[in-house]
Formats: C-alpha cells, structure tokens, sequence
C-alpha cells in the first residue's frame, strides 16, 4: 500500500517524537527519516539527524512510531560518495554502510542517497570510481535485506556543485548505464519527477521503463521562471531559473503522473 509522508529534513530542529508527532497531526502515514551523522551542516537538508544510527536504540525508534502511528517510508542520508577528497568519500562510505545495517533494525526496508559525483569531472572520467566504489555498497544492501533508492537530484545549485553536479544519477542514460553495471535489484530509484522537468526532459517517459525500479518517490513540483530563463539562459545557475514547488502548484500534471 502507497505511503503518504514527508521528508524529515524539513523539520530539522524537532526531535523525532516531535517529527512523528507532526505527521500524525497532519494526517500523514509516514516519514522518511534523516540519519546524518551528528555535526554540523554544510547544506540546507543536510546534517539533519533524527536517527542517530550510532546511538540510538531500534527498539526506542520502532516504539515511537508505534505511539504515532507513523511509518517510515525510508532512511535518509544523501552525501557525495564520489567527492574528490578520498578521506571524506570513505567516511560518507562508511556512514552508509552503517545506515544500511540499521535499516533492518527498525523494520526499514529502504535507505534512500544519492550516488555522488566529482562536479569537475564528465560521467565518464566519474565511471571508474562509481564501478570502485558502489557494487560493494549494493553488495552489503544484499546482504542486509535492503533496497538502496538513488534520487535523481542534480545537486547543481552552489558554486562548490559547478558544473557537474554532485551526483551522477540525473538521467535515464545513466540510470541506464548504472543498472547495466549492476543489476542486482537492491539498487533502484527514490524517483523526483521535478528534477526531470527543470532539465527540460519528459518526467513521465522514464516510468515506463524504469518503474520496476523505483522503491521510493520524493513528489515535489517545480515552476521554470520563463522570463528568467529567457534573461539568463540554460547555462545559468538552475536556481536562477526555476523555483522548487508543493505538488499542484508547478508543471507536473500529476494526475498523468500518477495515472503512469
């Protein structure tokens, strides 16, 4: 049965009782959890830690939500596991790898992140670390009975993101590539159409073919700014031209969406 909730990050400074609390209050079924590890943020989302993989006790988490009512669509915890600097690019390893044991723990099935990417290199000169570093993380998410959702984001917003992007999942191209490296079907999509939408690409086409993949869905909307992007052109920062959206109130024609 489809889940409706939220991401917890958007709450970053409740504790989880009062996460859970709100949802229920709002009348949703479910949170997907952040577990970043304690410390400071580096980015708005980031750094948010709800659960904290390291301290907290499953059987804590799993009776709180119990008392809400709530369940948990997924953990959360979206670095850059390509980055350049190979000592931060095993701790975001390594941290992973600890969200994924967890998962089990809590009844949590799915562990939603992104795959990385060095901004300053092309998919190709990134393919050789991706193949490096991923089929051993989807070899533990084997092993541990858990499905690993990639969002789709970009992560093309700041001057440190340019002009890659931090992760290397943005399209069906290299969904595709991925999935032919590494077929296993613990590795799949956590599916944000509005990302498709502010690329100038068909958001319903790839639920055609990699729906069977998708073990998560983040439903944001997005409204491209026309008169912006007519001022500053493709090229621009992507925020200069479009504004992230609540569903219903961008381009996404969800009823199409939902009907795909």
């Amino acid at each position: 049965m489809r889940k409706l909730g939220f991401v917890s990050a958007v709450l970053a400074d409740r504790t989880l009782d009062e996460v859970l609390a709100t949802a229920a209050a709002c009348g949703y079924d479910a949170v997907e959890l952040m577990c970043w590890p304690r410390g400071k943020a580096e980015r708005r989302y980031a750094g948010v830690t709800h659960v904290d993989v390291d301290r907290d006790d499953p059987a804590h988490v799993m009776a709180l939500c119990a008392r809400h009512g709530i369940a948990i669509t997924g953990l959360g915890y979206y670095p850059n596991l390509l980055c350049a600097d190979p000592d931060e690019a095993r701790r975001c390893r390594a941290h992973l790898e600890k969200v994924i044991a967890y998962a089990p723990t809590v009844g949590v099935g799915v562990v939603n992140t992104f795959v990385g990417r060095d901004p300053r290199k092309s998919v190709d000169d990134n393919w050789p670390a991706f193949l490096d570093v991923w089929p051993g993380i989807v070899a533990h998410a084997e092993a541990c009975g858990v499905k690993i959702g990639i969002e789709n984001c970009p992560m093309l917003y700041t001057g440190d993101e340019w002009p890659g992007g931090k992760n290397l999942a943005v399209s069906p191209a290299v969904w595709r590539r991925i999935f032919e490296a590494i077929p296993s079907a613990h590795l799949g999509l956590n599916y944000d159409p509005s990302h498709l939408v502010w690329q100038f690409m068909d958001c319903l086409a790839p639920i055609r073919e990699f729906g069977d993949r998708f073990v998560h869905l983040h439903a944001k909307d997005v409204r491209i700014d026309r008169a912006r992007l007519d001022d500053v052109g493709i090229l621009a920062a992507p925020l200069d031209y479009h504004v992230p959206k609540l569903p219903g109130l961008g381009e996404i024609d969800w009823g199409r969406f939902f009907s795909a």
